[in-house]
């Protein structure tokens, strides 16, 4: 695919196209034995940054790898429930985050991950400034105003930048809750299990118990007549 395209794709190439800071967190089964990647297109001078977790699955655990467009290894981890990596400055091109089960031949994992792209300051930066020359312009006849519309500005680009991140931290722990909910199935059902377990061996014992009590009061001499 195109090196300049900022998309989303799973490696059987099937992209998934979403807006720079604006890309979906992606939930997938990741098949036992196997080895699963990904590619994220980027911009110079910009920020990428990568989470996941192992929300089913037995062990919760699997390698990450994520690699620059240059091909340098960033970040390597084995074994591992969850992780949060952040790049800073990107390189232009198209960033490969590879999941691996290989070490597991019979469990599958689900496995969440999300990918926070921002945009390069300084393009944005430039055009804030622009528009704020066309706004503080229009606004001169009005020097007598005590609120300036930088500062509406400022106040405004905050507020969405905290709200951002607030859309992310509830999506984490909607993954931590996701997580935490199969892992009480997955007890519950051991639990269960055993229980049902225990409960026949006691069962079991008890009319064995019964029948060794039961044959030892038993009379077994003849009688002659």
């Amino acid at each position: 695919h195109p090196k300049s395209a900022p998309n989303l794709l799973n490696l059987p190439q099937a992209p998934l196209k979403s807006p720079p800071g604006a890309l979906k967190p992606v939930t997938f089964v990741l098949p036992a034995g196997r080895r699963e990647c990904f590619y994220q297109g980027a911009p110079g001078n910009a920020s990428l940054e990568a989470e996941y977790q192992v929300i089913g699955g037995a062990g919760l655990d699997v390698d990450f790898s994520l690699e620059s467009p240059s091909g340098l290894l960033l970040v390597s981890e084995y074994r591992r429930s969850d992780g949060a990596h952040t790049v800073e400055p990107t390189e232009a091109g198209d960033y490969k985050l590879c999941f691996d089960n290989s070490f597991s031949t019979i469990s599958e994992k689900l496995v969440f991950f999300e990918l926070i792209f921002d945009s390069a300051q300084e393009d944005d930066e430039e055009e804030e400034e622009e528009e704020g020359d066309a706004w503080v312009e229009a606004a001169e006849p009005e020097d007598t105003l005590d609120v300036k519309i930088e500062d509406i500005k400022e106040s405004i680009e905050t507020m969405r930048s905290r709200l951002e991140r607030s859309i992310q931290m509830q999506t984490l722990l909607r993954a931590f809750e996701a997580r935490d909910r199969n892992l009480q199935e997955s007890n519950l059902g051991r639990v269960n299990f055993w229980s049902a377990v225990n409960l026949g061996v006691l069962v079991v014992v008890a009319f064995l118990q019964v029948y060794m009590l039961k044959s030892l009061f038993e009379d077994k001499r003849t009688v002659r007549t």
